[in-house]
């Protein structure tokens, strides 16, 4: 029995470069990895093992992850524009997206146009703290409970009413605004996240950012469990 394959995008802006030595690949990567599903976790695109819509073509994937990148979200869509095609296919017929960061604000209509999700920028709405792109911590309460997360210039998700009632909130900033969700699209579903649940005690450090003391991969294991369940129920694909 194969186990079943989530992909990862990798290019040159979601690798470490010069400028920014975060690995946002290798993170989703990991996290995936910790997420007992079981899954072979491979990554596809211009970085990856292999091209992306060969990736998504294969039977045994149930899983894409578009991990936090570097620039803006416009030259990152006009990167992955010519998958535009085969990554909808994907989740309307039965994949997972699983949107990080920069794969948030990629769910957007003028984008990917996966769901009735819109996603803006947290820091620049008023009174949000932080009030900068930097790296920072973020409140949010996940489930209820409160959380401090790792946060890059990430979005602040807004449903729209009709894809709010197939729409499981799972975290929401301090506004009361949605820092993370799982939505219903076609046969699959969307998950997205605003902060990076994925983030190594390494960009805590690196940044000059203060590591919660209960800093888990518990959050992004939550997400992507609820992601996972939505279109395959409790366990696994054969």
């Amino acid at each position: 029995m194969s186990r079943p394959v989530a992909i990862v995008l990798a290019d040159a802006w979601t690798r470490p470069s010069a400028g920014d030595h975060t690995d946002d690949t290798e993170a989703v990567a990991d996290l995936l990895r910790r997420s007992g599903h079981g899954f072979d976790v491979r990554t596809a695109g211009p970085a990856g093992d292999r091209p992306l819509r060969e990736a998504l073509s294969d039977p045994d994937t149930v899983l894409f992850a578009h991990p936090g990148a570097s620039g803006d979200d416009e030259s990152a869509f006009r990167r992955l524009r010519a998958d535009k095609g085969a990554i909808r296919r994907f989740v309307h017929g039965g994949g997972c997206y699983l949107g990080v960061c920069m794969g948030a604000f990629l769910v957007e209509r003028g984008f990917l146009n996966l769901v009735g999700l819109a996603v803006d920028e947290y820091w620049s709405r008023p009174g949000a703290d932080p009030s900068t792109p930097d790296p920072a911590l973020v409140t949010v309460r996940w489930r209820g409970a409160e959380r401090r997360m790792y946060l890059q210039d990430g979005g602040v998700i807004r449903p729209t009413r009709r894809a709010l009632a197939e729409t499981e909130i799972l975290a929401t900033y301090a506004d009361g605004t949605v820092a993370a969700c799982v939505t219903r699209c076609g046969d699959g579903a969307v998950g997205v996240v605003g902060p990076h649940p994925e983030a190594p005690p390494s960009w805590f450090h690196d940044h000059g950012v203060d590591l919660p003391a209960d800093h888990d991969h518990d959050l992004g294991v939550d997400l992507v469990d609820t992601l996972f369940r939505t279109v395959h129920g409790s366990t696994p694909p054969p």
